[in-house]
């Protein structure tokens, strides 16, 4: 081993937890100490064995170490030695990885990590010899020369003693990985699939094929495959899709319920089924289901594909700029890109986010290095990309479009209806049964799927509502000004349209004035700066001399020196705009505190004076830029006709994919905003309900600095379930929307029919706007709740008490032995209690961890619960739908409130509208179905035992009746609760 780099074999170790950290000196010693002796312990003890080093400093009180790190971090050494693999980043989760066991569920102390060590160099040691030792070799190299602390080890365990030889692969090369990745090749297009059914009888027949003779057999399995053949079943007329509703209850086994008779209709008609759901963690478990239809990893690959947005994955075009300059910026952003260069090589699918590589790899190398090589900014110049046959993204499209399964998620799909929306379907209003889009108006690069399955379906109308909305404000302008533009003089690497499009337009008159054309307009969206100029008045028509004390327009927030001294851009239509629009949620709202700043809102009617007339000149702004773009797109079609003959298949589809994305990036954006700014004046119509909801919203957003906010006027559709019906659910063949919850058994009162209550299930899915019935079918869980569960009501705690709370999970963590969820309806309560009870819980042995604090992903979080099965995890909306952790790693989920809707103003008016009447039932219906959907995360097996608590002292008991059947939920005291709780586990020992 070199010299120059330290020994991972003589090196200490070190393990850190609030309040608990195990040392192991050079020596062999093992010592407790506490965070003082710790970082006493780190000066006099160097380059200590650790695992996730940035989350150890932050243990200890230190700022993360940066990189080249000073410490050895046992996952950069994973990184290296096992790419594109899960791993929980403790140590107990490298062990279980490194086929090592859970390490028998104690407490692991720092003498468990030299083993960990030696295990991952003896894994590298067997690559030596296999195909991928010369790119290892390189790569190491290169690594050594940044100073990554690993490198000796690493260059021992593959043997490289000297310079790499004149025709091996050298240093330099090892990070450009576009020159060694496959290339796809272009394919006939897949015809249209057939219309053979899928009879029940074959579907329960693959049902048992997939599960297996040894499987453990599940009440209501088999009978969800049987209903859900029937939308798989041949629609008899357009627009009359198949509709199926299944309510199945958790355990069921919905997913290999509808994988069955989808996989056997895919395989009969040569189409693919899309599944959707609704979070990428989610994606990634259906897809994990799928092995047990297809064992064979390759064929796995060649008939399932997940589907994300671009944004989700690895851009090479951006990688190389990126790798370019970072010997400019230092060891570091080389050191994470070789490991990024690592992974690329390794990953099947090139997923940054949610897939392959793992979760933690930003937090320890870098968020940065994932921003830069992610193709976050839209700016996608296809065809004309030197590694546009090497695209991950191209390939996932290709391997889509020959696929039998594609697992998507809410957002792609509804995006992909929201585009069919844009291409020229009719306005819908209240009441309207939907238009079949025209098939030939979606020329979408995925295809046209046919057949659905929307899992997690109780989401269908919080995802539309996101996909059908219009929002106007300064991010959004001033990132299409961006894409248009380009940096602007700035040092930023975002490439303009002209430079995207200069190799196709240069030289022809046709298309460098209408691009030219629409460059010049595009000045009329906010200027760089545009966020500081908002909290500073225009200085025109202003007098020579101070105004009196009582005109002066005081700043009714403090602004950054930096912000003050930016000079105000006069005349720009989109900054009065939003500078007008500022000013009315300000005049409209109340009190002059944080909560005002971040998330204000008002309504847009009526306007204060000026703005109407500014909207009318912003809309004739924006329509200066829309025309000539869509000049453009006309001619760039003309040139795919009238040059037939000579253009390649490559340049026709770069000039398509471009045409594809001025439509979605810029036309339809602009088109949009015209749209609502035309109709700016018009009040909503007091005779009947609106169409949409339009309000505008001052708040601070991500990439804002400190002390900026952004605003925006916001339009939704009053039922955003309407054009997902219209533009999606409509067009195709069949649908099978399915979940845990999709109905509220007491949407109206105890002597409720069952006609009413699938009549409200229908209308939260869209399904009521179709002309066809649905199918509804209701499947209860296997679980024997009233044995395997307790439910109980806190009645003394005062959320909004601090302490009080935070002492409350507390003593509610550790009467379980931790295995707990927290759930919160606030993420600032969370950060509280987390911050009181987390050292508290640390000294009993069960370590917190925090959506919102720790520098992880959910799934990365999820997946730390799951092996630290001792450990506590506290969370918000995103936990409380897509968490799947079956067994003793759950044993108690805890909400710290009544899940009661936001009183925003989208839901004023849609339980104004919607709830037909009865505002109170609307919002009791939304707790409800949200207190199931948190329930359901507790028992996931026959064999899970569990206690849900609800720390609600006003609790309504019409609430209650969101628990199964048998359940008898209980009132008491969080004294009483917690000797309940221990009581109900010392049972089950």
């Amino acid at each position: 081993m070199s010299a120059a780099f330290p020994s991972p074999y003589e090196a200490p170790a070190l393990v850190a937890g609030h309040g608990f950290f195990s040392c192991l000196t050079v020596d062999g010693e093992l010592l407790t100490l506490n965070r003082t002796r710790a970082r006493q312990f780190l000066q006099e003890e160097a380059a200590p064995l650790v695992v996730h080093a940035p989350a150890t400093a932050r243990m200890l009180g230190m700022t993360p170490p940066g990189q080249p790190a000073p410490w050895f971090d046992l996952l950069e050494l994973f990184a290296f030695v096992h790419p594109a693999r899960s791993v929980a980043p403790t140590p107990r989760g490298l062990a279980i990885a490194l086929g090592l066991g859970d390490l028998d569920g104690r407490r692991v102390e720092a003498n468990t990590l030299p083993d960990l060590a030696a295990r991952l160099l003896t894994d590298l040691r067997a690559l030596k010899n296999t195909s991928s030792h010369p790119f290892l070799a390189a790569l190491a190299t290169r690594l050594a020369q940044t100073g990554w602390i690993w490198s000796g080890a690493v260059m021992e365990a593959l043997e490289i003693t000297g310079p790499l030889s004149r025709d091996a692969m050298q240093p330099g090369e090892a990070l450009r990985i576009w020159d060694q990745l496959l290339k796809w090749e272009d394919t006939a297009r897949r015809p249209p699939p057939g219309s053979n059914p899928v009879t029940p009888a074959e579907a329960r027949t693959r049902l048992g094929h997939i599960l297996g003779p040894d499987a453990e057999v599940r009440v209501g399995q088999a009978d969800f495959a049987d209903v859900a053949t029937h939308a798989f079943a041949p629609r008899e007329g357009m627009g009359f899709p198949r509709v199926v509703l299944a309510e199945a209850g958790t355990g069921t086994g919905k997913t290999l319920g509808y994988v069955a008779p989808a996989s056997l209709w895919a395989e009969r008609n040569g189409g693919a089924v899309w599944i959707s759901t609704y979070t990428r963690h989610l994606q990634r478990q259906i897809e994990a289901e799928t092995a047990r239809l297809y064992p064979d990893p390759a064929m796995r690959r060649n008939h399932v594909v997940v589907r994300k947005g671009r944004e989700n994955y690895l851009c090479l075009l951006n990688m190389e700029e990126a790798v370019n300059i970072a010997p400019t910026r230092g060891p570091g952003p080389v050191i994470a890109l070789a490991l990024l260069a690592r992974w690329g090589m390794a990953t099947v699918e090139g997923d940054l986010f949610g897939g392959d590589l793992p979760g933690w790899f930003g937090d320890i190398l870098g968020h940065g290095v994932l921003a830069a090589t992610a193709d976050r900014r839209g700016e996608c110049i296809h065809g004309a990309c030197p590694h546009y046959q090497r695209c991950f993204v191209e390939h996932s499209i290709r391997r889509a479009q020959d696929a039998d399964l594609v697992i998507a998620n809410h957002a792609l799909v509804m995006a992909q209806a929201a585009w069919a929306q844009s291409q020229g379907l009719p306005a819908l209003e209240q009441g309207d049964q939907p238009e079949v889009a025209p098939e030939e108006a979606v020329p979408d690069e995925d295809g046209i799927p046919t057949r659905y399955v929307f899992d997690e379906g109780h989401h269908l109308a919080d995802a539309a509502d996101g996909a059908f909305a219009l929002e106007l404000s300064g991010l959004e302008a001033a990132e299409l000004r961006r894409w248009l533009l380009g940096a602007e003089g700035s040092r930023s690497r975002a490439r303009g349209l002209r430079r995207r499009l200069d190799d196709l337009v240069a030289g022809n008159p046709r298309l460098e004035t209408p691009l030219d054309a629409a460059l010049l307009a595009a000045k009329a969206l906010p200027a760089p700066g545009w966020s500081g100029r908002l909290w500073i008045e225009p200085q025109t028509d202003r007098p020579e001399e101070p105004p009196e004390p009582e005109d002066v327009t005081v700043s009714l927030f403090p602004l950054p020196a930096a912000v003050q001294l930016v000079e105000p851009v006069i005349d720009n239509p989109t900054e009065t705009v939003l500078r007008l629009l500022r000013d009315q949620v300000l005049a409209r709202t109340v009190g002059n505190g944080p909560a005002r700043r971040n998330g204000s809102e008002c309504d847009l009617h009526p306007m204060i004076d000026g703005l109407g007339a500014a909207a009318d000149t912003l809309a004739r702004a924006l329509s200066r830029i829309a025309e000539p773009l869509r000049t453009l797109v006309n001619r760039l079609e003309d040139k795919i006709r009238e040059d037939t003959d000579s253009l390649d298949t490559a340049a026709r589809a770069r000039i398509e994919a471009m045409i594809r994305s001025l439509q979605r990036r810029a036309i339809g954006r602009l088109d949009g905003w015209v749209s609502m700014l035309t109709t700016f004046c018009t009040p909503p119509d007091e005779v009947g309900p609106p169409q949409f909801i339009r309000f505008i919203r001052l708040e601070a957003r991500e990439g804002q600095r400190r002390g900026e906010q952004d605003v925006g006027l916001h339009q939704h559709w009053l039922d955003p379930t309407l054009p997902f019906a219209a533009v999606l659910a409509a067009p195709a063949h069949g649908l099978l929307i399915t979940s845990a919850t999709l109905r509220d058994e007491t949407d109206t009162d105890q002597s409720a029919e069952a006609e009413q209550i699938w009549e409200a299930a229908e209308a939260r899915v869209g399904a009521s706007h179709l002309p066809s019935p649905a199918l509804r079918a209701s499947l209860a869980s296997p679980f024997d709740y009233s044995r395997q569960t307790r439910v109980f009501i806190v009645n003394d705690v005062a959320h909004d008490d601090p302490d009080t709370l935070a002492a409350a999970f507390q003593a509610l963590f550790l009467a379980s032995g931790g295995g707990g969820l927290g759930l919160f309806t606030a993420i600032e309560r969370l950060r509280t209690v987390h911050r009181k009870i987390a050292a508290p819980l640390e000294e009993e042995g069960i370590p917190l961890y925090a959506q919102h604090v720790d520098a992880m992903d959910n799934t990365t979080l999820v997946d730390v619960f799951r092996t630290e099965t001792d450990s506590c995890l506290l969370g918000t909306d995103a936990m409380r739908d897509g968490v799947d952790v079956p067994g003793h790693a759950l044993r108690l989920v805890a909400f710290e409130r009544v899940p009661w809707p936001r009183p925003d103003i989208l839901h004023r008016e849609r339980r104004m509208h919607l709830s037909q009447g009865n505002p109170r039932l609307y919002d009791d219906r939304l707790a409800r179905l949200r207190l199931r959907q948190a329930f359901g995360r507790l028992i996931r097996t026959r064999t899970d035992r569990g206690v849900f608590v609800l720390l609600g002292r006003r609790t309504p008991s019409r609430l209650l009746s969101a628990f199964p059947s048998g359940v008898i939920p209980h009132r008491l005291g969080i004294a009483a609760a917690v000797e309940e709780i221990k009581t109900f586990f010392a049972e089950e020992s």
